[in-house]
């Protein structure tokens, strides 16, 4: 009901402007034949398309992101946050044992939902940390430049001062360019590291350029910045990623598993645009080759096979660290731990020797 309010909205408002902008258009083409248009008046004709066109952009925008928020999808009465100095981190904790940080990857849709169905069978075991990291999910997005320091010193902050002690990591993706850096950083706060479908070292050892620059600017502007991002961050494109990206099968994906990536990157009124300009300039990239050689960590790598992208970036990890064993998926892509919950689970406990007798199970 509210999408179709809404929706009703926008095309009554897109009417009226179209119906305005006629009016100007043909106005001007009259007084253009009778030569009596002046500099000013066309001037003055161009502002008020500009306001109209803006006006419909932001009621576009605003559509959208009541489409991606009004299911609630992302609950976070289960969790807690941790003030941190550049915003609140949400974060939930459950079960008992060592800890074990749970670290999703780093993209404006992303959340520590993308563990909901082996976080619970891991608490078994363990004492398990979801985290949403800033600028996403349900944590705070404020308006800075995300950068891979800001992340590195957030992980370092969060298991000093929330975990207290030296904990495990499980991180899909970018993120774990941020756990690798900490490690090499501090030693004392981080014990084993299992890293899913890393980013590709010579992508991550990229820096900011001006072009790159430029593109935060434009995806950071007011209301032509929103619409950008929500080109990028539409439910059709999301679903389409998935399908393509995000998973092998790809009729295991179920529809919450869309609307909850749909409402990730749309909560707090998109402001995750923040975070993904500074992802796309870069900002966000780490150059982890120095961290690969100078850590002394029990580093783990599982790739989803159906992408054979995944395993050659393994291996580029595994030249620079040989100790690094790697692990793959059958019949999964980027998200192993959803597409597959069972035989990530048996790889955990294999990788991280948790068995004691008993077996990690979804069932």
């Amino acid at each position: 009901m509210v999408y179709l309010s809404i929706s009703c909205k926008v095309k009554h408002y897109t009417k009226q402007i179209l119906f305005a902008s006629m009016i100007l258009l043909n106005r001007g083409k009259n007084d253009s034949e009778k030569g009596q248009l002046t500099m000013k008046n066309k001037l003055k004709s161009c502002a008020i398309l500009a306001t109209l066109g803006t006006i419909t952009i932001h009621l576009i925008n605003k559509t959208l992101i009541e489409m991606a928020t009004k299911d609630s999808l992302l609950n976070s009465s289960e969790g807690n946050y941790y003030d941190w100095r550049f915003g609140k981190i949400y974060y939930r904790k459950q079960g008992n044992g060592k800890p074990l940080l749970l670290l999703h990857d780093l993209d404006a849709e992303s959340s520590g939902v993308e563990w909901k169905k082996v976080a619970a069978i891991l608490a078994e075991k363990y004492t398990v940390y979801t985290v949403d990291l800033l600028g996403c999910g349900r944590s705070e997005k404020p308006n800075i430049t995300y950068t891979n320091f800001l992340y590195v010193q957030m992980l370092t902050d969060f298991i000093k001062h929330i975990i207290g002690e030296k904990t495990d990591i499980i991180a899909m993706g970018e993120s774990g360019s941020f756990v690798l850096m900490a490690c090499a950083n501090d030693h004392s706060i981080i014990d084993k590291v299992l890293l899913i479908n890393p980013g590709d070292l010579i992508e991550l050892s990229k820096i900011p350029t001006k072009r790159t620059k430029l593109k935060q600017h434009c995806i950071n502007m007011p209301v032509v910045g929103t619409f950008l991002y929500n080109l990028r961050f539409n439910k059709r494109t999301i679903e389409k990623d998935l399908h393509l990206n995000g998973y092998y099968d790809f009729k295991k994906i179920d529809t919450n598993t869309v609307k909850t990536f749909f409402e990730a990157a749309h909560t707090d009124n998109t402001a995750g645009k923040y975070l993904y300009s500074s992802i796309k300039s870069r900002f966000t990239n780490a150059n982890v080759m120095y961290s690969l050689n100078r850590i002394n960590n029990s580093v783990f790598i599982i790739v989803g096979n159906a992408n054979p992208e995944y395993a050659l970036i393994a291996n580029q990890y595994q030249n620079y660290m040989p100790s690094i064993e790697i692990q793959e998926i059958d019949h999964t892509k980027r998200f192993p731990h959803l597409e597959d919950p069972e035989t990530f689970l048996e790889q955990v406990e294999i990788l991280f020797d948790i068995n004691n007798g008993e077996e990690l199970s979804t069932k």
